[in-house]
């Protein structure tokens, strides 16, 4: 069993208030669960305006299949999103 665990540090440059950020965080969320089928979380910076730190973790049995997906994920994300993709970390464990 392989656990694939990505971080993504996320830039949220049209935010005025934390109602803002949240609404561009939350469908981020629930567009990359149903897309990927994968667990994602914000991890950090909850009461930042204009950053913010999400998680996503997928789990499988090939290694490469996981670092594919993550990797597809982190493109879909740099391409598909209100926020901007800052930096981003893939960790198998």
């Amino acid at each position: 069993m392989t656990i694939g665990a990505l971080q993504l540090d996320l830039l949220i440059p049209g935010a005025q208030s934390l109602k803002d950020k949240r609404r561009v965080i939350k469908s981020l969320k629930e567009r990359l669960h149903n897309r990927f089928n994968c667990s994602v979380a914000e991890i950090d910076f909850q009461d930042t305006w204009r950053r913010s730190r999400l998680a996503v973790c997928i789990i499988g049995n090939d290694v490469r299949h996981v670092n594919s997906q993550l990797s597809s994920v982190v493109a879909y994300v740099a391409a598909n999103s209100a926020a901007e993709l800052a930096d981003y970390r893939i960790e198998m464990l």
